[in-house]
């Protein structure tokens, strides 16, 4: 008789890996948050101001991403700037279409008339470091080709502003944004520019605790238990958390000062876990004289905005995810 597969590790409400490999990221936690990690699906016809379909951008690896396009008045023939989300869930969970990121990139759309792009990056422990980065540089490369009218999707091909490309990425997508825009630095994107990276709550860390890992509260989308246990499993096997993509400010980071990157807008929750090592990339990239401004939210922790239960609840939380939008949109509008 085959034998049971047996539990071999598991981040509390989110991943289980089992002895024969496989991989389990059923929501096992409350019952009243799965709703936030449900899939929504693509609809092409505009609700609330937004259409959203799925697009296959690479045949062979079946990479995919999710499109966000604004209804636009017709008198109103301006193109519209585009922004490359890369979603978070420490290289290990989350998809593009989940409601988490679907209820808050609809709501950026909209803010910034923009279209977003969100790519559906593959997961680790599968597909450890860097294949994510490898397809959020992917996905910048087929906006390069549609700019250059060497492919066509009509939404994007349409209605953007090849000029205006900018970079947004929530926690591990946050260190993508630094990733990509270092690797789009050493190559000649035109008539693609990449005008600006937005990292919000980006997941930079050390293999030394930081005090703020150590003082800060843990919150539903941060434990220190899923920084070490995802970080684990999403790392090429043998490194530390001191690895270039998780600590980009490290001294196995290539030198910040030799990156050719855009304007960036660092976005920190006063109350995250990891704040200070955040602010360590911040310090980093002033000494390196990097084009780098700095958004802070009071009193808010890791990736506050995705938790569509505490915006709905708590006036507080919802005015600092408005904050947080409009210091985005401004940013975007002066680039």
């Amino acid at each position: 008789m085959v034998g049971e597969r047996k539990l071999s590790d598991e981040v509390s409400g989110w991943l289980r890996i089992y002895d024969d490999g496989t991989v389990d990221r059923a929501w096992t936690g409350p019952p009243q948050v799965k709703f936030m990690t449900d899939p929504v699906p693509a609809h092409h016809h505009f609700i609330d101001g937004v259409a959203t379909r799925d697009v296959t951008i690479d045949e062979i690896s079946g990479l995919r991403v999710r499109i966000y396009l604004p209804e636009m008045h017709p008198e109103n023939h301006h193109k519209l700037p585009v922004i490359l989300h890369f979603h978070g869930g420490g290289f290990c969970i989350s998809q593009a279409d989940w409601f988490m990121y679907y209820h808050i990139y609809t709501r950026l759309a909209k803010s910034a008339k923009a279209i977003v792009v969100s790519v559906f990056l593959r997961l680790a422990p599968e597909h450890r470091l860097p294949a994510a980065s490898d397809d959020g540089y992917s996905s910048l490369l087929w906006l390069h080709s549609l700019a250059k009218g060497d492919s066509h999707e009509s939404w994007i091909s349409n209605h953007a502003d090849f000029n205006r490309i900018f970079l947004i990425g929530d926690s591990s997508g946050g260190n993508l944004v630094h990733e990509v825009a270092a690797r789009a630095g050493r190559i000649d994107l035109s008539p693609l520019r990449l005008s600006g990276g937005i990292p919000v709550h980006p997941g930079f860390v050390r293999s030394e605790r930081s005090k703020s890992e150590l003082e800060q509260p843990e919150s539903p989308f941060l434990t220190l238990d899923m920084v070490d246990k995802f970080l684990s499993l999403a790392l090429p096997v043998g490194s530390t958390k001191d690895h270039p993509i998780t600590c980009p400010m490290g001294a196995a980071a290539p030198p910040l000062d030799s990156l050719k990157l855009p304007p960036l807008l660092l976005c920190v929750a006063e109350m995250d876990l990891i704040r200070d090592t955040e602010m360590e990339y911040y310090e980093a990239m002033k000494k390196a004289k990097k084009d780098v401004k700095l958004l802070i939210t009071p009193g808010m922790g890791h990736s506050f905005y995705l938790n569509k239960i505490a915006l709905d609840m708590d006036p507080f939380t919802a005015a600092q995810a408005t904050g947080l939008i409009e210091g985005i949109v401004e940013f975007i509008n002066q680039h």
